[in-house]
């Protein structure tokens, strides 16, 4: 478990997170997730920075195509020196597979990226998987059966929601990776999710990593948010 939430920079641009990270003390390493609204209009470059400033990035592109291509892409994005990076779990085992070895590949120096798989997005109910997925079973058995194909691909872990961990947990080792998005703390707004969990019940559920946005980027106090948020996870109030 990381002891630090990690901060959805879901921002259009790098002014953007410019002004938010003032609200931060300059030195503090943070953990924060780089996704596709980003790093489409940034490109690599914003990656670069976030780590010269002293940041872990986590680079949610959810790649998802061919094999080939993909292990190619991973190969190119191991050279960001990013601390983690995921796929689509439905793109199969040897999609996953592919993009280790292409992440393998492409790190040059130190350990590589953490890889994941997206299993189920915390944005989608089971009537929506059912209905606009075709998938006929319930949400937490495909959640679980992407994570043991993850598993089988020889990736560290899963992206899925902290109410699927436990399971997952039951079904692979300890040391996979749960990391879950869908973080709320109590009161706080739902938005466009719909299996959500405070920071607290993920720590309770297994979870390794939160990733948390709205809560913290919207707040009125970005900093007092995060912190607050931050000690829920580590069972500090």
């Amino acid at each position: 478990m990381d002891k630090r939430p990690i901060i959805a920079l879901d921002f259009p641009n790098r002014e953007a997170i410019t002004k938010f990270l003032q609200h931060f003390p300059e030195k503090e390493s943070l953990y924060v997730k780089v996704g596709m609204e980003l790093f489409y209009q940034e490109g690599p470059t914003i990656v670069t920075w976030l780590k010269s400033c002293g940041h872990d990035v986590f680079l949610d592109l959810k790649l998802h195509d061919i094999p080939n291509t993909v292990e190619s892409a991973m190969r190119g994005l191991a050279k960001l020196g990013v601390a983690m990076t995921n796929v689509h779990a439905a793109g199969g085992v040897r999609m996953m597979s592919s993009a280790l070895k292409g992440l393998e590949e492409g790190t040059v120096e130190g350990k590589r990226p953490v890889l994941i798989a997206v299993t189920q997005l915390t944005s989608t109910s089971e009537d929506e998987m059912q209905h606009d997925q075709g998938i006929d079973r319930s949400l937490e058995n495909s959640v679980l059966h992407y994570a043991k194909m993850a598993e089988k691909s020889g990736l560290d872990g899963v992206v899925c929601s902290a109410l699927e961990a436990t399971a997952i947990k039951k079904q692979t080792s300890d040391d996979f990776v749960c990391l879950t998005p869908g973080i709320r703390p109590l009161g706080a707004a739902v938005g466009d999710q719909k299996r959500v969990v405070t920071p607290e019940g993920a720590r309770a559920l297994g979870a390794s990593y939160i990733v948390v946005g709205r809560p913290i980027t919207k707040a009125d106090n970005p900093y007092q948010a995060y912190q607050e948020i931050k000690q829920e996870w580590n069972g500090e109030i």
